[in-house]
């Protein structure tokens, strides 16, 4: 399946959308779109796919979603039973990256906002208590006018920005778009394996692609990342077998091999270690809920 890209519309007197919905079927499909997306879930329960990402979402949830990354949220049934459905209750706010002009996300002031922006192209889950300031935040921002909204949105984002245990979302596999924030020896690193992840990559290529040594290069590459070379490799390929799962164009064994992966035991190990489900259950809940 291949997510729709949807215009967000705003009103002429304002340069950025805030919206209320009660319903729980507004731009209910897996889609995308160019602004970044602010969600509270004040009433609301289902499950979320937010890039290869797929979990349950329930009430008082809020998520950041980044710009150009494919989400869904799909209602659990209880919300279409045409005699008693469940109610919702969502709050959405859509913004450009640079509504505020093109020179404001460079102010050293906003350094914060500039790279909560950039993180939020995998998705991120906000957790304890920002997620209550964050939604109130969205509640006032419905009924305010003029500067004010400026200033509540920013508020909003500074808020996430020092929030101390963010959640990712979507792997970095599914989304080939490098951190602006990296250096440059650690976007070449990432560049070159996600060019190349589909062969086997050698430590001796990697550690000439970062111009270290090949020992030097496994130390510098844990030291940055929190993880081996091998392991970031292989949630790359994962996150790439999540995309042709979810496109649905070919066999699991097919897509196995497109992966990266040189044998299914292996991909089908990795795969559900990684996600928490083998690769059929992953594919077959995810068209389930269309």
């Amino acid at each position: 399946m291949r997510p729709q890209l949807l215009k967000v519309s705003k009103e002429i007197r304002h340069s950025f959308s805030v919206r209320q919905d009660l319903v729980p079927y507004i731009n209910n499909r897996w889609h995308y779109h160019q602004e970044v997306e602010l969600i509270h879930f004040r009433k609301g329960e289902g499950t979320q796919f937010v890039g290869d990402s797929i979990r349950h979402f329930k009430n008082g949830d809020v998520v950041l979603v980044g710009s150009g990354l494919p989400h869904y949220w799909r209602f659990n049934d209880s919300y279409f039973n045409e005699n008693e459905p469940a109610s919702a209750d969502i709050r959405v706010c859509h913004f450009n990256e640079n509504f505020w002009g093109e020179q404001f996300l460079q102010l050293p002031e906003n350094i914060k906002i500039k790279n909560i922006l950039e993180r939020a192209k995998r998705g991120l889950q906000i957790t304890g208590k920002t997620r209550v300031v964050v939604a109130e935040f969205l509640d006032v921002l419905l009924h305010t006018e003029g500067p004010h909204r400026i200033l509540l949105l920013t508020q909003a984002l500074t808020a996430i920005a020092e929030c101390p245990n963010l959640q990712s979302l979507s792997s970095i596999g599914f989304k080939h778009e490098m951190p602006e924030n990296e250096n440059d020896r650690i976007n070449a690193i990432y560049d070159f394996s996600l060019k190349n992840f589909k062969r086997p990559i050698q430590l001796d290529e990697i550690a000439s692609v970062a111009n270290i040594s090949p020992n030097s290069f496994c130390r510098y590459f844990k030291s940055k990342t929190s993880k081996t070379f091998s392991q970031f490799l292989i949630e790359v390929r994962v996150g790439y077998a999540c995309k042709l799962l979810i496109e649905n164009k070919m066999s699991i064994k097919q897509l196995c091999f497109e992966s990266g992966f040189n044998n299914f035991t292996s991909f089908h190990k990795y795969f559900k270690l990684i996600t928490g489900k083998s690769p059929l259950s992953y594919q077959k809940e995810f068209i389930q809920k269309q």
